[in-house]
């Protein structure tokens, strides 16, 4: 595997270092800024709407430029506006570089992708692509505890400082690492790139990954109320839990990304498969802290060893979109990282009618996989008609 796409997960790290730590950090953000929890809380929601959006516009802003000047300018304009957000004592201000910083973090997650497996042949695909996803299960398990406490110990703008800092080594390795020089030529202009995203299988494949994302992050946001308040675990132990999650996730990406390659299809429906059974089994075992604990592990390492296969898929489906396959990707995975704790929100309290307590992410995490489980029968079951409608032909 080539040193540059490790470079680009050391980049993804940092970038989710930020996006996720900021669930820890909205109590200390309201107090020092004067503002409300639900005010705080739109910062979140800023970022993933700006990483749901910012994805292809980006790709398409910068399709004709060098890829590493891309991921420069990209990770650049990210370190700087967390120093803004840092030194900032304006709400609004700290909101704006949050949208900013998503949709930079956006433009370089697209540019990352198709980089990233321009980099390797066809048979180390999926493995390029676990490598860069790697760094988002690497910022669960280390960066996100770390911006927790150091939130805790310095306040909410060491966290911001911190990201920055750590973001800095990343633009000199992409310096150093990443190849200079424009990207080959694409014989497919700007509108042809746009028209491949109506694409039938494409489409089924990114509501794929929207829908496994959904329930992914529908019942990690939310976990920590599962454990203490079903699981009857002490809030000491929500930080050992969280990790646990991301452990899992780390052995499933770096496992997955070098078997994904020599079965893309049975990988990804086996894994969905046990990605329903297992978000059933722990909305009926959650009481059980012998039933959670396991299914945190197994369910992280699930999750994000399907989300290779996911993502490859995507990618080879839109080969026609060099430029913007990368884009649509992470524009799927943002949207069902919204649409997912959203759902389970809503859920929990009680807006959807179902009533069952904190248990009810869980359900709606297993609801969701139920979802995706039919798209993936439709698309094979398309794929499938095309072939023999070929073959006939």
């Amino acid at each position: 595997m080539p040193f540059a796409v490790y470079v680009l997960g050391l980049a993804v790290f940092a970038q989710g270092t930020s996006e996720f730590m900021l669930a820890g950090l909205v109590p200390g953000i309201a107090e020092d800024l004067g503002v409300s929890l639900g005010a705080a809380g739109l910062l979140t929601s800023g970022f993933a709407v700006g990483m749901a959006v910012g994805a292809p516009l980006m790709a398409l802003f910068s399709r004709n430029w060098p890829r590493r000047s891309a991921l420069l300018v990209f990770l650049g304009v990210f370190v700087a506006v967390h120093v803004v957000g840092a030194l900032t004592p304006n709400y609004e201000v700290l909101l704006a570089t949050r949208v900013l910083a998503a949709v930079a973090n956006a433009g370089f997650w697209a540019v990352a992708m198709t980089t990233a497996v321009g980099m390797v042949d066809d048979r180390h695909k999926a493995r390029a692509t676990s490598v860069v996803v790697g760094g988002v299960t690497i910022a669960c398990v280390a960066g996100v505890p770390a911006g927790a406490v150091l939130g805790g110990e310095f306040g909410w703008r060491a966290a911001f400082w911190a990201v920055a800092l750590v973001s800095l080594p990343a633009v000199l390795a992409l310096a150093r690492a990443i190849p200079g020089g424009r990207p080959a030529p694409s014989r497919a202009g700007a509108r042809d790139e746009l028209r491949v995203l109506a694409r039938p299988q494409l489409l089924l494949t990114l509501l794929m990954m929207a829908l496994v994302q959904g329930a992914t992050f529908c019942t990690f946001t939310y976990l920590a109320t599962l454990v203490t308040e079903v699981t009857g675990l002490a809030e000491g132990w929500v930080p050992g839990v969280l990790a646990l999650f991301g452990v899992g996730s780390f052995v499933g990406v770096t496992v997955g990304g070098r078997v994904i390659d020599a079965r893309p299809v049975g990988m990804m429906v086996a894994g969905m498969v046990a990605l329903t059974v297992g978000w059933t089994a722990l909305a009926l075992g959650a009481g059980s802290a012998a039933v959670v604990l396991p299914l945190v592990f197994v369910q992280g390492m699930l999750a994000f060893g399907t989300g290779p296969a996911l993502i490859t898929r995507a990618l080879r489906q839109a080969e026609a979109a060099p430029t913007l396959s990368g884009g649509y990707a992470t524009a799927a995975f943002n949207v069902g990282a919204t649409l997912g704790p959203w759902l389970g929100g809503t859920a929990l309290g009680g807006a959807l009618g179902i009533g069952l307590g904190h248990r009810a992410p869980a359900w709606v995490s297993a609801a969701l996989m139920l979802a995706a489980l039919a798209v993936v029968a439709l698309a094979l079951g398309t794929a499938r008609r095309r072939v023999r409608t070929a073959a006939v032909a």
